[in-house]
């Protein structure tokens, strides 16, 4: 019977719609060649998150010490403007695992700075694969469907704004009775896709240089036919070795210590995204032309993407706007280690991007 988990989080902070199983791990290199040259899906797979070492965490807490402030006006930004968009409950809906830190937050902040009632929900949205309808459903049972705001990270390309809104779109169709708005708020929309947004700069959100040990100790979401049935919420995988690393609470911690205070910053929204939006589209264009890409999804433009791209895939190449900023010594410390190119481009619109390898 599917039923929330939390994974390291407090159960009020995070609730997981996730099934926790046990698969196999295949090694990174296994996983992209199966993905490029036997067209097997991504979220059919998963690889061991391995340790971060004690360089790269403290990284990560220097990185949460510098933007603790600025995350924080930013989430307070977004809390203020759901509680005006939003009567009665607020039910939270974050997309594992990027948007699930920033959920628990905005749930923090709702219910201790402005007196709210709210939920926070974590569910799984998959490339080409569309949204987990057995969570949403859930929810729908247990809270108004006109509670539901989905919130993310931060955009790139806008893949998973756009899987977002198709999904909605088909689920409003198929149940009448629980319809849900399909706007995404998210801290950082460099792809101005997102509906409300409370920045559209390029900037290292902590919790995105992160993963496992900063979303609960668990996996991003699996849709693999031999562990996850019909009825069951899309899988994760529980990564146990990385308890003693775990930072999750700890990070909300430290942003709900600058949120109490903070003073929110003003949404963005409309015409700003739009040409964040057209900059960022001429921007992959410009990159998959002079690298000779043939698959966008090859190319991962921002620091939380390319941050990804060293810890779960292949990369090829990472390129550097300014390789000084202090924004991106985790991808210089990653890319040494992992041997990765980098190649510094000072007219870049973004901060960095990563290329991932094709493979013949």
């Amino acid at each position: 019977m599917n039923s929330p988990i939390s994974g390291s989080y407090l159960p009020e902070d995070t609730r997981f719609l996730l099934k926790q199983i046990d698969m196999p791990f295949v090694n990174l290199t296994e996983k992209e060649k199966k993905i490029q040259t036997e067209k097997k899906h991504y979220s059919e797979m998963i690889h061991l998150e391995p340790v971060p070492s004690a360089g790269y965490l403290q990284l990560f807490r220097e990185l949460t010490e510098r933007h603790r402030e600025r995350m924080a006006a930013e989430a307070v930004g977004l809390a203020r403007h759901i509680a005006g968009q939003i009567a009665g409950e607020i039910t939270l809906v974050s997309l594992a695992r990027a948007g699930t830190p920033v959920g628990a937050l905005l749930g923090r902040i709702l219910r201790q700075r402005y007196g709210r009632e709210a939920w926070h929900y974590s569910l799984s949205i998959i490339r080409d694969r569309g949204i987990d309808q057995n969570a949403l459903a859930y929810i729908c049972r247990h809270h108004p469907s006109t509670s539901i705001v989905f919130v993310d990270g931060w955009t790139a390309k806008g893949v998973i704004t756009f899987e977002l809104k198709a999904a909605i779109a088909d689920w409003n169709a198929q149940y009448l009775h629980w319809p849900i708005s399909s706007d995404l708020y998210v801290i950082s929309d460099i792809g101005g896709t997102a509906d409300i947004a409370a920045t559209t700069d390029d900037y290292a959100i902590p919790s995105g240089v992160l993963n496992a040990p900063v979303s609960g100790l668990l996996s991003r979401s699996i849709l693999n036919d031999a562990y996850i049935g019909p009825d069951d919420f899309h899988g994760t995988v529980y990564y146990r070795h990385l308890k003693p690393f775990d930072h999750s609470s700890w990070f909300l911690d430290q942003l709900m210590e600058a949120a109490r205070e903070a003073q929110p910053v003003a949404v963005i929204k409309g015409a700003e995204l739009a040409q964040q939006r057209e900059q960022m589209l001429q921007y992959v264009e410009t990159l998959m032309k002079r690298y000779q890409i043939q698959d966008i999804n090859l190319v991962k433009p921002g620091i939380a993407e390319a941050t990804r791209v060293l810890m779960r895939r292949i990369p090829e190449l990472l390129i550097l706007q300014n390789p000084d900023d202090p924004d991106v010594r985790h991808l210089i410390q990653i890319a040494e280690k992992k041997s990765i190119p980098i190649q510094v481009n000072s007219q870049s619109p973004l901060k960095a991007c990563g290329l991932i390898k094709t493979f013949p």
